[in-house]
């Protein structure tokens, strides 16, 4: 199956700008329930901040960093993936790389952000689906 499926119905991603405050960023993780948010400006992605970005900031320079833009936390470069990536590569690449989530590009336009939680719930589903069929088919 490929990532594109589970693009389908999501909301849209939440991007900042490389001057976005940590401290809005931070709002915004906690308002919309995320744990990262893509640093974009002309259409291009430029990072990625995640919660780990800034808790390794705080850790080094304090609360002081709350003030720092964002483009002083993030995450370059980003790893992308395509909506006609496996879910498996998409793993592969999430554990190979230590990261979390993966901004799904198509032609340059960015599509979407899936995170590790994202495909695994996919591949359980998955795997209950396979299993439920094969339970049918040796009743049967």
């Amino acid at each position: 199956m490929s990532i594109g499926s589970i693009l389908t119905g999501r909301k849209p991603v939440i991007t900042v700008t490389t001057l976005t405050l940590v401290g809005d960023i931070v709002a915004l993780l906690h308002d919309h329930r995320i744990g990262a948010v893509l640093v974009v400006e002309d259409h291009k992605i430029l990072g990625i901040v995640s919660e780990r970005d800034i808790v390794a900031e705080l850790h080094r320079l304090g609360t002081g960093v709350l003030g720092a833009a964002a483009q002083a936390v993030m995450t370059t470069p980003v790893h992308t993936a395509t909506p006609e990536s496996s879910i498996a590569a998409a793993m592969a690449t999430m554990t190979n790389r230590r990261v979390r989530h993966l901004p799904i590009v198509s032609d340059g336009e960015l599509l979407g952000l899936v995170s590790i939680g994202d495909l695994v719930k996919r591949r359980i589903e998955e795997a209950e689906q396979e299993a439920s069929a094969l339970k049918d088919y040796i009743a049967t």
